[in-house]
């Protein structure tokens, strides 16, 4: 059992909700490091990077992610029951590349079909030498995760630095890129990325208050957006009142503000309207047309109508059910802060016409526990025209938990379903005009695989196995991963016997290259 001086203390899980990232170091030994840095730097120039396969094919490295330091931290961020995900890469930055990584400031291609700003993912980047910001470490933009555009120069840019060993835990979506290697020497960088497999329901970290503290270095303030996501971690992601002083700031002044032609100044008011709670609820229709400003204004605009009662949840779904594709994305996110409340309205969301809303309405769905009438409703709509809507479902009734055996039966067809159509190409084409992500090929069998890994206990095993065995077989290879680690969580012997039966010819041998054949 892991040591409790492991985890994470309430200012680094503040660090990492408000600007995104969380420097540690490993104590390994230098020896450990230096063989691993040389086996990779042997395996990239004789024989190219491995990419996924990085860990089998330098399997100590494995032991970078076992220790009480990498173990605490990310049970602090993702639950005690995370999962080291199959995709994973090594960074190689030589010196003089003009344009390392593609020189570009990203996110990672996320892995559903909508960014989440609850952290159900986090990434890794692992340095096995000493590194210096001469070497060109990867570049990080604190307080940029909850962006869906890049924000430019009027965010700060961290180099991170330290002994080898030095690992940056970061929320999944936070802006980054590779700086400039003007050091003379090679630089590798590991990344590893953890999914979250339940929605928390304590702290699993080094809790000693329930208030955050307000840090600098982000480019806007988001105290709604940080307390939501803070409250959810917490396992309470009720609408608490915040404090007697909040309650003194002045309406009228804020109605004011709000039409600042200084969108920092409308931000910070959008938030302060939000901690006023339901005695702001007159503002809800001038909150409403600001989810048409710009991205931080929006993002406040949104998580404070999510905190103005039934006032500010009605405006949320009425933008959801009428507005731009862009402003019902952002109405989503605010009714995800509004919780059970906005239940009856996105259960009527699911009838709408227009596919976007009835999959950002199960998207949103995700925020509450299974009951039977919300599964009974996400079940129905895989029988969706739109592949989008299911996939969506799929992922809700995966993260709002198993509410009753009927829900991994259902997960259990669409996977099957899904392999079956793999065949036809269909699982390839089918979601060209919704995302990006041709690294899945099969979307809504990943999505399902992955649900099952989420809901499905030994008790399932009858109803899961088939379609689990099936996955084995798919042309994705996270489905086959998802199956994998599935039937590895369920242990039983049925599931023991599929695995072995798998294994036997998939075993790899990293000891095994052209040079090398046997």
């Amino acid at each position: 059992m892991l040591d409790s001086q492991w985890l994470l203390t309430d200012e680094q899980i503040c660090q990492f909700i408000m600007k995104g990232y969380v420097v540690l170091h490993n104590e390994l030994p230098d020896q450990l490091h230096t063989e691993v840095r040389d086996k990779i730097n042997a395996v990239l120039h004789e024989e190219g990077n491995p990419g996924n396969n990085i860990l089998p094919r330098v399997p100590e490295i494995q032991q970078f992610f076992e220790t009480p330091v990498v173990q605490g931290a990310l049970t602090s961020v993702l639950g005690p029951d995370y999962y080291m995900h199959p995709h994973r890469h090594c960074h190689y930055n030589q010196p003089g590349d003009p344009l390392p990584g593609g020189g570009q400031w990203h996110k990672d291609g996320y892995w559903s079909s909508m960014r989440s700003h609850r952290p159900w993912w986090a990434m890794i980047f692992y340095y096995m030498q000493d590194i210096t910001e001469e070497m060109g470490p990867t570049a990080i933009m604190p307080g940029t995760a909850y962006y869906d555009k890049f924000v430019g120069d009027q965010g700060e840019t961290i180099l991170p630095t330290g002994k080898a060993g030095t690992m940056v835990l970061v929320h999944f979506d936070l802006w980054h890129k590779a700086s400039l290697n003007v050091s003379g020497m090679d630089r590798y960088m590991l990344k590893f990325q953890f999914v979250r497999l339940r929605a928390p329901e304590s702290p699993s970290w080094n809790h000693l208050g329930t208030e955050m503290n307000l840090t600098g270095g982000t480019p806007y303030v988001h105290w709604n957006l940080w307390r939501d996501v803070w409250n959810w971690m917490r396992g309470e992601p009720g609408q608490e009142n915040l404090s007697a002083t909040e309650d003194e700031v002045p309406i009228e002044p804020l109605a004011e503000e709000l039409k600042s032609e200084d969108e920092v100044i409308r931000a910070r008011a959008a938030d302060q309207v939000g901690m006023l709670g339901e005695k702001a609820a007159s503002l809800a229709p001038e909150l409403g047309r600001m989810l048409n400003d710009k991205e931080p204004v929006a993002l406040n605009a949104g998580y404070a109508l999510g905190r103005l009662g039934s006032a500010g949840t009605d405006e949320l779904l009425r933008l959801m059910s009428e507005g731009t594709r862009q402003i019902a994305e952002r109405a989503a996110y605010g009714l995800q802060s509004a919780g059970a409340g906005a239940v009856p309205g996105l259960l009527t969301l699911l009838e709408h016409t227009d596919e976007k809303r009835r999959a950002l309405a199960a998207f949103a769905l995700a925020i509450v526990p299974s009951t039977r009438e919300v599964a009974s409703a996400l079940i129905a709509c895989l029988q969706d025209p739109s592949d989008w809507v299911r996939r969506n479902a799929i992922e809700a009734l995966g993260m709002m938990g198993s509410e009753a055996g009927e829900v991994c039966q259902a997960l259990a067809s669409i996977l099957e379903e899904s392999i079956l159509q793999e065949g036809g190409g269909t699982a390839e084409t089918r979601y060209n005009d919704i995302t990006q992500q041709s690294y899945i090929l099969n979307k809504l069998g990943y999505s399902a695989a992955l649900s099952l890994l989420r809901t499905a206990s030994p008790e399932d095993v009858p109803i899961v196995i088939h379609s689990l065995e099936q996955a084995l077989l798919s042309k994705d290879r996270y489905v086959r991963a998802y199956a994998f680690e599935t039937l590895t969580h369920l242990r039983t012997p049925e599931a023991m016997d599929v695995l072995i039966r798998y294994y036997r010819p998939a075993r790899w041998c990293p000891d095994t290259t052209k040079a090398s054949t046997f």
